[in-house]
Parts: C-alpha cells; structure tokens; sequence
C-alpha cells in the first residue's frame, strides 16, 4: 500500500508540474553565445563606444558553480577631430570562474559572480599608421593581458536554453588606448548533458 501510495505521489508530481528541474548539475556543460553594448550605447555612428561578440564553454561544479573558456572580439572606438573615430579591436581568450550566488526554488533564475583571466591581441586602426588626413597614429598594435569582473544572470526557458544577460568590467595592459572597458549585454546559453 504504501509503495503504491509513493507511485501516485510521483506520478503526480510528474504530471502536475510539480517535479524541480535537473539543472546545473555537476559535469554537465554548456555552450553561450553573448552580445554586448561596450563603452556606452553603441550606434552605427558612435564616436567612443564600441561591441563585442562572444562565444564560451562552461561545466558546472557543485554547487552550481562553473568554469568558463572562450573568446571574444571587441570593437571600441576613440574619437579624432571633429567627426572621425579611430577603429580598436581586441581578439581574447578567456578562463574563469563563476560564483552561484542565487537561485530561485524552480531552478529558472541564476545569478553568478565570476572572474576571469585574459589575455590577447589589439589592433589600432587595423595596423594603418597614417590617418585620412595625412596625420601620423602614434598609438600601435599590442599584445594585451588582463582580467574582468562579471555579474551574469541565467533565465532558463527549458533544461537546454537559458538566455543570459551580463554586465562585466574587463581590465587590459600592455596598451596604450585605455585599460578599462563596461560591458553588459545579453546572450542564449545551451545546455550540453
């Protein structure tokens, strides 16, 4: 009697809607694909902001927390003159760690606090020294190093999608056009078993 009574209790639950979520279990993974505004709002003619694109691997430890590898491209402009801006674009790569700060009961909401190491390429003005006007770019090519602080938070749609939307604060060195970039953006996150 009692086994069948714990049958129907499942069986309810199931069909209920009623049965918690199997998400962020230790070992599995996930695939993210992230868009960010960088540096403000950016526009087709923004003078000093910018974008990046991003595409990340995560695995869940306990506790809801994960580790994160990917790469990044970011796109910043700095004004010149009147009217002109002056293209940098800086290729990364990207490991870190994320903190589960909190979810709630039905395991649709998460939010982590992460850091993370970095390290890559800057291009200023694609490598051309001399600018429109004849005027020589004094600013060149550098390989950067450097880190960021990231607050992300998780929606999941189902047990495979979660879209994800973030705000980070990375610090480069070994450059000389800025040291510090704000993010925020948003992205779609797949659940790998």
């Amino acid at each position: 009697m009692r086994k069948a009574m714990m049958i129907i209790a499942a069986m309810l639950a199931l069909f209920t809607g009623q049965a918690m979520a199997q998400r962020c279990l230790p070992g599995m993974s996930a695939v993210e694909i992230k868009a960010n505004m960088a540096d403000g709002f950016y526009t087709g003619n923004s003078r000093d902001c910018g974008y990046s694109f991003g595409v990340y691997y995560s695995v869940f430890k306990g506790g809801a927390n994960t580790w994160n590898f990917g790469g990044e491209y970011l796109q910043t402009y700095k004004p010149y003159a009147e009217k002109g801006r002056i293209p940098v674009a800086q290729f990364t790569a990207e490991a870190g760690y994320n903190l589960h700060l909190v979810s709630d009961y039905s395991q649709t909401f998460h939010l982590y606090g992460g850091v993370s190491a970095l390290g890559g390429y800057e291009t200023v003005n694609w490598g051309k020294h001399t600018l429109s006007d004849g005027s020589t770019l004094h600013n060149g090519d550098a390989f950067i190093y450097g880190g960021a602080l990231t607050l992300q938070a998780d929606f999941y749609l189902s047990d495979k999608i979660a879209l994800t939307a973030n705000i980070k604060e990375r610090f480069v060195f070994g450059n000389s056009t800025g040291h510090f970039h704000t993010q925020y953006g948003v992205g779609v996150k797949f659940i790998i078993e």
